[in-house]
């Protein structure tokens, strides 16, 4: 069963990820792909820097901070780079999931899920919320950025109320730690039950 887990930033989806991954779901992260998709002599990262060159370290690899700062202030630009990590994103995803075990529940981690369009191949799709007080400050304490960049971030994606009208599945993250536990308990055992 192809599950598709989206939630904005700070929403705690990795989270998530984590607790349907200890549950025994196969966990496949769009963002842990996606920077490999743009690793140090990559065709990817190629790309990216002979169009932007001052994002390329010293040491060749990517400096993420420089090129977030370019495609969080301009669509084109965000578009342009999606163009490149998307398709190697899901041609990469595709290999994991056939690789998996027949009867296995698949998540896959996809913060723009409904962005892409990727939600409508899921047999389910979870959408993680959380109150946009706490998600800015759940990234400004571990990220460091300032409340104006997380901001432009959040807006980036796709408003949380649509997503929840989108998804199947939606956990509240408003709570404890063990709160969320709990919730997405709850949600990866109706989707064992539906997957028969």
């Amino acid at each position: 069963m192809r599950v598709g887990l989206t939630g904005g930033i700070g929403s705690g989806k990795s989270e998530v990820g984590k607790i349907f991954a200890g549950l025994g779901a196969l966990v496949i992260d769009a963002d842990a792909l996606a920077r490999d998709a743009l690793a140090p002599r990559s065709e990817g990262l190629a790309r990216v820097a002979s169009r932007w060159p001052q994002v390329l370290g010293a040491d060749g690899s990517l400096d993420r901070p420089k090129l977030a700062a370019i495609i969080f202030a301009d669509a084109k630009a965000r578009e342009f780079v999606n163009g490149i990590v998307h398709p190697w994103v899901r041609a990469r995803s595709a290999e994991l999931e056939t690789a998996a075990p027949p009867g296995q529940i698949v998540v896959h981690d996809v913060p723009l899920l409904f962005e892409a369009g990727y939600y409508k191949q899921c047999a389910a799709n979870v959408l993680v919320i959380a109150p946009r007080e706490q998600r800015i400050a759940r990234v400004i304490a571990r990220s460091g950025l300032s409340r104006a960049e997380v901001e432009r971030r959040m807006d980036a994606q796709i408003d949380p109320e649509l997503a929840r009208t989108l998804a199947g599945y939606t956990i509240e993250n408003n709570g404890t730690l063990e709160d969320l536990r709990e919730r997405a308990s709850i949600c990866y055992r109706e989707l064992t039950a539906a997957a028969g």
